[in-house]
């Protein structure tokens, strides 16, 4: 399948403006994962002046066959720069709300959970009225070092759970369907207060009654909000598209998810985990943790 859809057409960004952004980013030699990953929502995010950060990369010690992000199994030391240059684009950009995400760092006894709280740490000094979102990688089941992340007090902790139990061995062969879901329990039981989030694609093979599955497993672990976008290919090297799925068909997802209690379900065919993030702020109001 190599011909797209037309819901899933993007609108040609204004240049100027991300051009701006960018400018912001190679000034402080900070990467993105709007870049890194292939996102299909860039132009629009960068439009807005948003970004989501990617630290502790570009390379990641994982290689799933669905991501477009390189493959090292020696990445480079920690910058302990990079929490301040972080902060200083957070204040740049003015957000109001920013998310943090990494690669996977199997090689660091924590995982990297040190230079997630550091980037915390130093954009509450830079941008106090800033919410942070924290979108980690699952720590390798240190709940340890998860803790220190929570420590830090992000509103918000995403992990992702990606795709079905079935799939995992294929799609994601160095994670663990159990593992996520654990991660997202721990949360809730090590912070109350922190609202937790998950994203899956679709599109890989799953059925609609595994996707549901997926969507009751998160529930069963409390987790407040869902994301459900559709897997695009990177390249050839990459695992194919098994399925476009329809947008009325991310609409009776989105309905069911409501309907098991997630606070919020965002379910279209280019959601992706951190677009348009910045609405967990309306959430907060809705259902005030802090």
């Amino acid at each position: 399948m190599t011909v797209k859809p037309d819901w899933l057409r993007v609108k040609a960004p204004q240049i100027e403006r991300v051009g701006n952004v960018k400018d912001i980013l190679r000034d402080l030699n900070l990467n993105t994962v709007c870049e890194e990953a292939s996102c299909p929502n860039i132009g629009e995010c960068f439009n807005a002046g948003t970004a989501t950060f990617l630290i502790m990369g570009p390379a990641c010690t994982r290689a799933c066959p669905y991501c477009d992000i390189d493959f090292d199994k020696t990445p480079k030391e920690l910058d302990t720069t990079e929490p301040l240059r972080l902060a200083e684009a957070v204040k740049r950009l003015n957000l109001n709300h920013v998310v943090i995400t990494s690669v996977n760092r199997d090689d660091l006894s924590d995982g990297g959970a040190s230079q997630f709280v550091n980037c915390i740490m130093q954009t509450r000094k830079l941008s106090p009225n800033t919410t942070i979102e924290v979108l980690i990688p699952d720590l390798c089941g240190n709940w340890n070092a998860l803790e220190s992340i929570l420590q830090a007090q992000p509103e918000v902790l995403n992990h992702n759970t990606e795709t079905i139990s079935r799939l995992y061995r294929k799609v994601r062969p160095q994670g663990e369907y159990e593992r996520s879901l654990e991660l997202l329990k721990k949360t809730r039981e090590i912070s109350s207060k922190t609202y937790t989030k998950s994203g899956i694609m679709v599109g890989l093979g799953e059925t609609d009654s595994e996707v549901k599955q997926v969507m009751k497993d998160l529930r069963e672990v409390d987790c407040d909000i869902l994301t459900i976008g559709q897997y695009l290919q990177p390249s050839q090297h990459h695992l194919p598209v098994k399925e476009f799925v329809t947008p009325t068909q991310f609409q009776l997802w989105a309905e069911y998810g409501e309907r098991l209690g997630f606070l919020q379900v965002v379910s279209s065919p280019l959601t992706r985990s951190s677009y348009h993030a910045e609405e967990v702020k309306k959430l907060m109001q809705l259902y005030p943790r802090y």
